[in-house]
């Protein structure tokens, strides 16, 4: 009796051309894993590594290399797993450079102890009892574009709209800002932005001040991560609260997340599990920010249904009110059917619907 796991490549194709201050994503690569009981092999739990190009640090050419060679020592393991052993498992196998990774072996092993039922956390959320908030959000893009996604969300329900910038015409992108904060105040919609570190630090005062206008709720990495006199200063005298987002990609060491944001002091931090190594390194980060009175709330980073289905489940381990970014999941073409469903601006899981696993049937 152990443990054995096998992976499988699929391309989510994007309905859309999905644009941000990086670039514009017409498809991504993502890797399914399954880890099942050799002995019983019908019970398996899935998860999913999805590093995100461009920005994730196991974004890298050999990445189907480093993923099997992983999955080949854990098959040489033999291995029985616990909830309690479950970390300590993952510190060994998995190097903290390949947080994708990690965060598709934590969750697939969650999976595959509750029994194999796409059930990461027995919650009110996974029991359909308790649905959770979400902002809408608006990719980048002509502003007419942008302009036809901002009456789309209003429309579909939503309260929080989260808008990305930096990639049109600043003037342009405030325009958009401006119409909706002409047809709504801040307590009837609540409006954040992500600049995905577009701005330079010399400009960032200037078009923080002009956001400042609009009454932001707060703006998600302003400028380009490690530079941390300027992030530091913004984050003190912004008129927009700010909320780091990769900034805390690449730190895994407690002591070091601890005196990031010491030094720091933002706001808010979004957590994206993928990019930062899995769930029990947000643990870490939602205990530090905690203590330091800093808000946090978490964010799919364009996963298939496998990988949002266990963010999800995990935010609502949590008590916490802020809408989360987990609205990603009507993205693709060829998504993983699910039982997850956004209305009126929450996403629910209706645990009556059964997952599609056709795609990853023979494996």
């Amino acid at each position: 009796m152990g443990l054995k796991v096998k992976w499988l490549k699929h391309t989510l194709k994007f309905k859309f051309e999905a644009g941000t201050s990086r670039g514009v994503y017409t498809e991504k690569d993502t890797f399914f894993l399954k880890i099942f009981d050799s002995e019983n092999p019908s019970v398996f739990g899935l998860g999913e590594a999805a590093p995100l190009k461009g920005l994730s640090i196991d974004d890298l050419p050999n990445f189907e290399e480093i993923l099997q060679e992983i999955c080949d020592t854990f098959n040489s393991l033999d291995l029985e797993v616990f909830e309690w052993n479950i970390n300590i498992i993952l510190s060994q196998l998995i190097d903290d450079r390949f947080p994708s990774i990690k965060f598709g072996f934590e969750t697939a092993l969650l999976d595959v102890m509750n029994g194999g039922r796409r059930v990461i956390f027995d919650n009110d959320f996974s029991k359909s009892q308790k649905a959770i908030n979400i902002n809408g959000l608006v990719w980048m893009g002509s502003k007419e574009f942008m302009t036809t996604q901002v009456d789309e969300k209003l429309a579909a329900g939503f309260d929080t709209i989260k808008m990305k910038v930096g990639a049109i015409n600043f003037t342009e992108e405030l325009e958009i800002l401006a119409s909706i904060r002409q047809q709504f105040s801040a307590e009837q919609i609540t409006l954040r932005v992500d600049a995905n570190g577009a701005f330079s630090p010399e400009e960032a005062s200037e078009k923080l001040s002009q956001l400042g206008n609009y009454q932001i709720h707060s703006i998600e990495q302003p400028i380009k991560q490690k530079q941390a006199e300027a992030m530091a200063e913004l984050c003190q005298n912004s008129p927009v609260p700010i909320a780091l987002d990769e900034e805390l990609i690449g730190v895994s060491d407690y002591v070091q997340k601890m005196q990031l944001l010491k030094k720091l002091k933002p706001t808010y931090i979004i957590l994206k599990p993928t990019l930062l190594g899995g769930l029990q390194h947000c643990r870490e980060w939602i205990e530090i920010a905690s203590r330091l009175h800093i808000g946090w709330w978490m964010t799919s980073a364009l996963e298939s249904n496998i990988g949002l289905n266990a963010i999800a489940q995990f935010t609502a381990e949590y008590k916490n009110q802020l809408p989360q970014g987990l609205g990603t999941g009507s993205l693709y073409h060829n998504n993983i059917a699910s039982p997850l469903l956004v209305e009126n601006g929450k996403l629910h899981y209706q645990s009556n619907i059964d997952w599609d696993l056709s795609l990853i049937q023979n494996l």
